[in-house]
């Protein structure tokens, strides 16, 4: 069996889960947009579009600076099928790439392959029902659980979620060369402790933090490769 023959049925795959993830993406986008709509049409009271409007331009401009960055760099990462589930289902920081990328380690996969196309893929959709199915538990625990998820003992560890997530997340490749890691942590530590309202645009804050990271990667590569 020649390379090409060997190649066919991955490529096919390719097309259909391009062709399935359009459609999906814009049937998602129709429903988002035209949620507000619809509940405003049935309801008998629509949202004020120039009111809306400005409300874009005061955040939106950002966030769309912040989600062309965010494909650009997720998506050499995910593939397309893991892609698409990421972005349609959401929360990607948070739980879609710190799964993905975790499989991805665990087999060894390498970023562009058809290995990790396919694992990201198969992490990301488990991660997308196991959301589905503790939201639905949690809706219907929420009321006997109120008590003891209101308990005064609880609360430090729900303020602690996200630090957690990210500081477990972040070692595993801290580790990998802490000297690498620390500058671009301590660069970004020192520039939201004197710029606090930085805090609010963290996504967008990738890009200075990566393009970092990327330069001192870079710069360890040339000295490297002179020695």
């Amino acid at each position: 069996m020649n390379g090409n023959t060997a190649k066919k049925p991955y490529d096919d795959y390719l097309r259909a889960t391009h062709r399935l993830g359009r459609v999906v993406s814009v049937i998602s986008l129709i429903m988002l947009v035209g949620a507000p709509f619809v509940m405003g049409g049935y309801l008998g009271a629509m949202p004020n579009l120039a009111a809306a409007a400005k409300g874009f331009l005061a955040v939106g401009l950002v966030w769309t600076v912040s989600s062309v960055v965010e494909f650009l760099v997720y998506t050499p990462m995910l593939g397309a099928g893991g892609s698409y589930l990421a972005f349609i289902t959401g929360n990607l920081i948070n739980m879609k790439i710190p799964c993905a990328m975790n499989a991805r380690d665990m087999v060894n996969a390498r970023t562009g392959t058809a290995e990790n196309e396919i694992i990201s893929t198969l992490s990301i959709a488990t991660s997308s029902l196991v959301t589905i199915v503790v939201l639905a538990l949690g809706v219907l625990l929420l009321t006997p659980l109120q008590p003891v998820l209101s308990s005064a003992a609880l609360q430090p560890a729900f303020a602690n979620v996200v630090p957690a997530l990210f500081g477990a997340m972040a070692y595993q490749y801290y580790r990998k060369d802490v000297r690498l890691a620390l500058i671009p942590l301590a660069v970004m530590t020192v520039l939201f402790t004197l710029l606090p309202s930085l805090t609010g645009s963290t996504s967008f804050m990738i890009i200075p933090s990566g393009a970092l990271a990327i330069g001192l990667s870079w710069l360890k590569f040339r000295r490297e490769a002179k020695a």
